[in-house]
């Protein structure tokens, strides 16, 4: 399959390792007091490559796309609800809609696949406010039905890697927020964690949107039966076009994109990170652009950070995705470098530094 990915550098730079070390270590705290927050500090440093991190023009971009395997009764809602979501998060009314306005975060929605028409009736050439359509297989068409056959085809997949790599070219600012919508999206997450990381898939699939524990184990075989379809799906391009989802696909693209501009990729929930697998299995250097705003309470969630030996900044038991603990999360990247750029030294300060001499008493 044909891997239109740009191919990434190694951003991380002993010199400006050290020194950003050297500022933290100095500022007017005992060592290492303020503990995770001057290893994220440390991060965002690298990744802008500056003592002065500044983050610009925050980018929350839901990916949104339908899913033929909720024929097979996946799911506890009905498709339908994506589209309805969609229109939910343009009008202002969900989570991540108020969490992004509340954080001063630029929210765009991509129809990566939804089968719904959101220009209906408006003239020829119109758009909506907040909303990118990007479709990939029609104006009403998500994936195929992956029990089935395969999600997409590999030009498919192929048009929504390109599709999320010229999304994020345009626009603005140092730093992208992952957020998506799609019912039956828990289903290809899991199926990509299962066979990317080598678990088994009961290990890999939990609750989604609230299915009960007989539903879970129902859904547990319908993705232990794609598995088995799709046995020869191995190579990561492979397995993302037939398991995965548009909204997936469009995101790797956008992912690896951002890396390549060395924004900072804040990733929030199990879906989110799905794309993260996908990315990180063609070229690992992509983690080092990456902070995981929390571990999820969606059951796979775990493994997957432990596959990608990431830590996650929050664990508040939150599921909903979207994009909503990408967002909750954002104030401590700002925190973060606020610490770095203008928390004063002990000497800037005149304070005294922790002595060398042993304690007399």
């Amino acid at each position: 399959m044909h891997n239109p990915l740009p191919q990434l550098s190694n951003i991380q730079n002993d010199a400006l390792t050290q020194s950003l070390q050297h500022t933290l270590d100095n500022k007017t705290k005992p060592l290492g007091s303020l503990g995770r927050l001057e290893t994220l500090a440390l991060k965002i440093g690298q990744i802008l490559g500056t003592e002065q991190p500044v983050l610009t023009a925050p980018q929350m971009v839901v990916f949104a796309g339908d899913h033929g395997l909720t024929a097979r009764g996946v799911s506890a809602f009905p498709s339908d609800v994506t589209w309805q979501m969609v229109e939910n998060f343009l009008a202002g009314g969900a989570a991540v809609s108020v969490l992004s306005k509340q954080n001063g975060i630029a929210l765009t929605v991509v129809d990566c696949g939804v089968k719904h028409d959101f220009l209906a009736g408006l003239p020829a050439g119109a758009t909506r406010p907040g909303l990118q359509v990007r479709k990939v297989a029609g104006a009403e068409s998500g994936t195929a039905d992956s029990s089935a056959g395969p999600a997409m085809t590999a030009e498919q997949c192929t048009a929504a890697l390109e599709q999320g790599m010229e999304l994020v070219k345009g626009l603005p600012g140092n730093a992208l927020l992952l957020g998506e919508m799609g019912i039956g999206n828990t289903s290809a997450a899991s199926l990509i964690l299962a066979r990317l990381a080598g678990l088994d898939i009961e290990v890999c699939t939990g609750a989604g949107t609230g299915l009960d524990a007989p539903a879970v184990q129902r859904k547990t075989a319908v993705l232990r039966e794609v598995l088995q379809k799709h046995a020869h799906a191995k190579a990561p391009l492979d397995v993302l076009a037939t398991m995965g989802g548009f909204e997936i696909a469009t995101m790797v693209g956008a992912v690896m994109q951002a890396a390549t501009e060395r924004r900072v990729i804040v990733v929030d929930g199990f879906i989110a990170t799905s794309a993260v697998v996908v990315a990180n299995a063609l070229q690992p250097l992509v983690l080092q652009r990456c902070v995981f705003a929390h571990r999820s309470g969606e059951r796979g969630h775990e493994f997957m950070l432990q596959h990608l030996g990431a830590h996650a900044l929050l664990d508040l038991g939150l599921r909903l995705g979207e994009g909503s603990g990408a967002a909750l999360a954002w104030p401590l990247l700002q925190s973060a470098c606020t610490i770095l750029r203008d928390m004063a030294s002990f000497a800037s300060a005149g304070v005294s530094e922790k002595s060398d001499d042993p304690v007399k008493v």
